[in-house]
């Protein structure tokens, strides 16, 4: 158990998912979101924080032991507020980490950050990125930068790369790529407390009969999903029909490979 983790993104639909969940690794859970926040249990701390406010940032990371950062946007969008948010506030939780001393950092990248590859493709953590937006751009920015400062500064990342996590799959496209809770919650768990982790990638998928994306550059986290999509695999199937050329089912980023160009 550690003493005091950080969890940025916390108002988010998947930060309250994890917040019960994430309760069991520390004694004392920080929640952090520039939305406002429930009010916290005996065992949490809340602190409102923009990303993108570096002296903000440096007291919300201060005493911490570790952080699992899922804040940022989260959708396909605008570049400015992605800039902000994803780009120039990755910068400013590693920063606060090196001044601070936090030595585990959990990153929420993203299947985007590989979007543009074909869902006939198998791919691994040593395929070139192909990010599909300005989303997948600045998730692919947070690998990079969270690479320099371990190969500068010593800060162990483990990049777990979500696929779609959702309390069950809601289209054809989340046959292979969904995520339940309960195996993020378990990857999050083997991020945190493996020894000697590095920099990690790691594909968040559940363990779905198909299958895009290969971890044996992960093995050492030992993580093994329970869940899969085969429940709702005749439901999704007997929907109406896409059109074949929908990259909902061309591409392994789906439809955030058609979306924009955003006016600025």
């Amino acid at each position: 158990m550690l003493d005091r983790l950080l969890l940025t993104g916390a108002a988010g639909a998947l930060g309250r998912a994890l917040r019960p969940r994430l309760a069991a690794m520390a004694r004392t859970l920080r929640l952090s979101d520039i939305a406002a926040l429930d009010a916290p249990a005996a065992h949490e701390e809340v602190m409102c924080c923009d990303l993108g406010d570096r002296d903000a940032m440096e007291r919300l990371v201060a005493g911490c032991d570790a952080a699992v950062h899922l804040g940022g946007i989260s959708v396909e969008g605008p570049f400015p507020p992605i800039l902000n948010a994803n780009i120039v506030g990755m910068h400013h939780l590693y920063e606060a980490a090196r001044i601070h001393g936090m030595r585990r950092i959990v990153f929420a990248s993203s299947n985007h950050v590989v979007g543009f590859y074909r869902q006939s493709e198998v791919i691994d953590a040593t395929a070139p990125p192909r990010p599909d937006g300005n989303y997948g751009v600045s998730k692919a920015f947070g690998e990079l930068i969270s690479r320099f400062y371990f190969d500068r500064y010593g800060i162990e990342t483990v990049c777990i790369r979500i696929g779609s996590a959702q309390p069950h799959p809601l289209d054809r496209r989340m046959l292979a790529s969904w995520l339940s809770y309960d195996d993020l919650t378990e990857l999050i768990r083997c991020s945190l407390f493996t020894p000697n982790v590095g920099h990690t990638i790691v594909h968040g998928a559940s363990a779905n009969r198909d299958r895009w994306w290969n971890d044996r550059h992960a093995a050492h986290l030992g993580w093994t999903p329970k869940d899969n999509t085969e429940p709702w695999r005749a439901q999704l199937e007997a929907a109406p029909a896409v059109a074949a050329d929908d990259p909902l089912l061309i591409y392994q980023g789906g439809r955030f490979t058609a979306q924009g160009p955003f006016p600025e």
